[in-house]
């Protein structure tokens, strides 16, 4: 009981930081005003944003798929039956979206680093600290996912 309890307070925070990941990407939006002229940078502005936000959503769907096969295995388990879920599935989807998380938070950080010194020459240091921000709470997701990934490689010999 206590591994899948530890994978479900895992699962919890990494849904906790990619949710504040997305909240704060797709609400980075900056506006400059110079004389007449009016410029404004939107996150879908910037193709490595873009695949963050794929990354995030695809890990979100998942998490909350897997919070959910947790929480059935939990409350079967304690009505005494013999699901042991499908560790496969876990070692397998585990690897592949930590994967996909670091890929995206990968992508973010370069594209802010490339972009920091023209954006904050320009005046657009707020649109600069919440890409980082973002970038930031998507690694914290995926080092849960990752840990989680290890936990399902330790438990699949057992099963399988």
């Amino acid at each position: 009981m206590a591994p899948r309890m530890t994978a479900l307070i895992l699962r919890v925070l990494t849904f906790a930081f990619l949710v504040a990941s997305l909240a704060i990407l797709t609400t980075n939006t900056s506006t400059l005003e110079i004389g007449d002229e009016v410029f404004k940078i939107r996150f879908k502005d910037v193709y490595s944003y873009r695949c963050m936000l794929a990354a995030i959503v695809f890990g979100i769907a998942y998490t909350v798929l897997q919070v959910a096969f947790t929480l059935n295995h939990i409350v079967k388990r304690n009505a005494q039956t013999s699901s042991d879920g499908n560790p496969v599935f876990d070692f397998y989807g585990d690897k592949v979206v930590s994967y996909i998380l670091a890929t995206g938070a990968a992508a973010a950080f370069g594209a802010t680093s490339d972009m920091k010194p023209l954006l904050a020459l320009l005046g657009f240091d707020n649109f600069v600290s919440k890409g980082y921000a973002s970038a930031s709470l998507l690694v914290l997701g995926f080092v849960c996912t990752a840990i989680l990934s290890v936990f399902s490689s330790y438990a699949l010999p057992k099963k399988v």
